[in-house]
């Protein structure tokens, strides 16, 4: 018992050392990172299109499997589904939408886990993938949000490409029937070379809009002052899950978040949830989400908007989910 009890007080106390080393390199790189984010060319005048990724074909699937590693729940949540070859196809190009918006540990969830990236990389290369590119917008420096997260070596070793944000790769958008995306810069270099988008994210407390899961992950291929959007921001929100119809969605809910977020900093604020979702339907994911939080969707607004707009269902029972479990 005492062996176990050191063990704890030295892995406790090793974690504290190593956050206060994170949490240092943050704000360094933070100080030399544009917090204005990069912002399209000033020649840019033309609006860009973003392509339905979605595939209505196959209709709306929903897998949510319970207990096991990432990778074992991930892949056993596909395979209830159709597997991964029912949505990447010989020769896709695949754009994997991670969160990296921190430099922060894996151990603290507040980004993409590695092995999420490394596990959805291999699978979209095992059902023919042609390419795989991995991004994201990240709030601090890109460079030292890749690396410390572990996403930058999880998808190289995986054999993805990673793509950090440059001021080129923005275009400016309008999202018809938007409110706020309007001839904003958005991260269009890789959207404008793939077949395929896959969203993957966890499960968080966000202090503004309640949570932080598949649809806000969006945000993250926003350039500019983005952070104005804060002001409303239910409606951006929705407004990302209008602008981006992927064509498959991994909610992570392996360990939820469930205060301090988005970017916690504390294991503490960490509960084992030990869950997996995939589907094809991001609204119903995120509402199944907010479970995991011990909310519902009448506590996070912009479920129901999204909803509002056709985006998918609030009611995820209504897919009627396989449940699994290992």
């Amino acid at each position: 018992m005492n062996n176990h009890h050191l063990n704890r007080r030295q892995f406790m106390a090793r974690s504290t050392k190593a956050g206060a080393s994170i949490l240092a390199a943050c704000s360094i790189s933070y100080w030399f990172y544009d917090s204005a984010g990069p912002a399209r060319s000033a020649q840019d005048t033309t609006e860009v299109q973003i392509p339905d990724f979605s595939m209505p074909q196959i209709g709306q699937r929903m897998s949510i499997v319970r207990g096991g590693s990432r990778s074992e729940t991930l892949e056993l949540a596909l395979k209830s589904i159709g597997g991964m070859p029912a949505f990447i196809k010989k020769g896709d190009r695949v754009l994997l939408k991670v969160n990296a918006a921190f430099a922060s540990p894996p151990m603290l969830c507040a980004t993409t886990h590695p092995d999420m990236v490394a596990a959805i990389t291999r699978l979209c290369f095992k059902a023919g993938a042609a390419s795989v590119t991995v991004t994201d917008n990240p709030i601090n420096d890109p460079a030292s949000c890749f690396r410390l997260t572990g996403i930058e070596q999880a998808a190289r070793s995986s054999g993805a490409t990673v793509l950090f944000p440059q001021k080129e790769f923005f275009k400016p958008f309008s999202l018809e029937k938007g409110k706020l995306i309007r001839n904003w810069p958005v991260l269009y270099e890789p959207i404008s070379r793939i077949d395929k988008i896959i969203g993957t994210a966890p499960v968080k407390d966000h202090h503004r809009s309640g949570a932080s899961m598949i649809m806000k992950n969006w945000y993250g291929l926003l350039g500019g002052r983005r952070n104005i959007f804060h002001q409303d921001i239910h409606t951006i929100i929705k407004e990302l899950a209008m602008m981006i119809k992927p064509t498959l969605v991994v909610l992570d809910g392996s360990t939820t978040m469930m205060r301090n977020g988005p970017t916690g900093g504390s294991l503490s604020d960490l509960k084992e949830t030990r869950t997996m979702i995939v589907s094809t339907d991001q609204v119903a994911a995120d509402a199944f989400g907010a479970t995991l939080l011990d909310k519902t969707v009448d506590e996070l607004a912009f479920i129901k908007k999204a909803e509002s707009m056709h985006l998918g269902t609030a009611d995820f029972k209504s897919l009627n989910p396989i449940m699994e479990s290992i």
